[in-house]
């Protein structure tokens, strides 16, 4: 958490809203004004005499300034930034905490309160520090900061800090829908996929999926085939899906039948028909080069294919492998890959088997 804290600085958020000073967990202390002009409680005016008359003559100014705007709003931000600058991080957020209290009508209390929210964060109280950043979406009208929306940074933190699905989901609704064009809409759209798919709401994450997709381009951290993935669901949710079996033995009968007769069609209706694969060992998973030749009766013209009594003794309850052999080309040798279907849109495919693909050559 501490590494989200830290880019989001590096990536200029925080210099952006609060001109590069950071700020930390409020401490209890008494008003920062009072009376029907502003005035200065001691408790603000900060014991090191070097910083003292600072503090007197921003407080002073502050006190001349009784109606809302840009210049009563700067001379607050001074003021907590110069606590900043001399490590008074609780007079600091005492101040702004009280000023939002005492003046409700601030059309700058929005970023008041983010501000008091990364005090939370460098204090690592990031559930307090993200009940903020709700508050500020949720009750306060967005603010535009040296051209940044206030409202679009909170959502950006938000989603860091939210370990909840549903409010992921939220987050993401509100990023898309009120800043797509500030946004990667490409990730956006994967992850709030990822967020309908973790709170099991498979047919909005199936429409988001298929948004994500013209955005094949799109790197999205912590899923380096995010396209594959995507591409995967979607191919399988819009087909018939007729060559999936009850059971993985099913499956294994329906195959050795199909080899035994020496008929590529039979074998070939056995295959999956969308995501199927063939490549060697080696090659990654998301490599599908050898597709576009893949072809059974290529391969199985005048031979005799022949397969192992058992399945591989590194098949488990969701992945089996058949050792096969006597293929034409050049290796002879493949294991025909079996999978049970994780589709928990359709609870009459989920947990069915289908032969998903095809290894080239000896397995490791």
């Amino acid at each position: 958490m501490k590494n989200i804290v830290k880019s989001g600085i590096e990536n200029g958020l925080f210099l952006i809203f609060c001109l590069g000073l950071p700020f930390f967990l409020c401490t209890c202390g008494a008003p920062a004004v009072s009376g029907e002009h502003e005035t200065t409680d001691d408790y603000y005016i900060v014991q090191d005499k070097r910083y003292q008359e600072i503090f007197t003559d921003l407080f002073e100014l502050l006190s001349s300034e009784v109606s809302y705007g840009e210049e009563q709003f700067s001379i607050v931000r001074e003021i907590a930034n110069e606590y900043a600058r001399i490590g008074e991080y609780g007079k600091l957020v005492n101040f702004l905490s009280y000023w939002v209290e005492k003046h409700p009508d601030d059309p700058y209390n929005a970023y008041h309160l983010f501000m008091i929210a990364y005090a939370y964060m460098q204090q690592e109280a990031y559930p307090v520090a993200a009940l903020y950043f709700d508050l500020i979406i949720k009750n306060y009208p967005d603010l535009s900061i040296r051209g940044e929306s206030i409202h679009l940074a909170c959502l950006k933190q938000l989603i860091e800090l939210g370990n909840k699905p549903d409010q992921r989901v939220w987050y993401y609704q509100e990023l898309i829908s009120r800043f797509s064009d500030n946004i990667d809409l490409g990730t956006a759209y994967f992850m709030l996929a990822q967020a309908y798919e973790a709170v099991g709401d498979w047919d909005a994450a199936i429409q988001n999926y298929t948004k994500f997709l013209p955005y094949y381009h799109t790197q999205i951290p912590g899923f380096p085939d995010a396209f594959g993935y995507a591409k995967q669901l979607v191919d399988f949710n819009n087909s018939p899906k007729d060559w999936t079996f009850e059971s993985l033995s099913a499956l294994v009968t329906a195959i050795k039948s199909a080899v035994n007769s020496g008929s590529s069609t039979r074998l070939e209706r056995t295959m999956a028909k969308v995501n199927f694969f063939a490549r060697s060992w080696e090659q990654e998973d998301e490599d599908n080069s050898g597709m576009a030749e893949f072809n059974l009766s290529d391969f199985m013209r005048g031979n005799r294919i022949r397969y192992a009594d058992d399945l591989d003794e590194s098949s488990n309850a969701n992945e089996a492998y058949l050792r096969t052999w006597g293929w034409s080309q050049r290796i002879s040798i493949w294991y025909l890959y079996f999978r049970k279907i994780y589709f928990p849109s359709d609870p009459e495919i989920h947990g069915r088997w289908e032969w998903a693909g095809v290894y080239y050559g000896e397995k490791f």
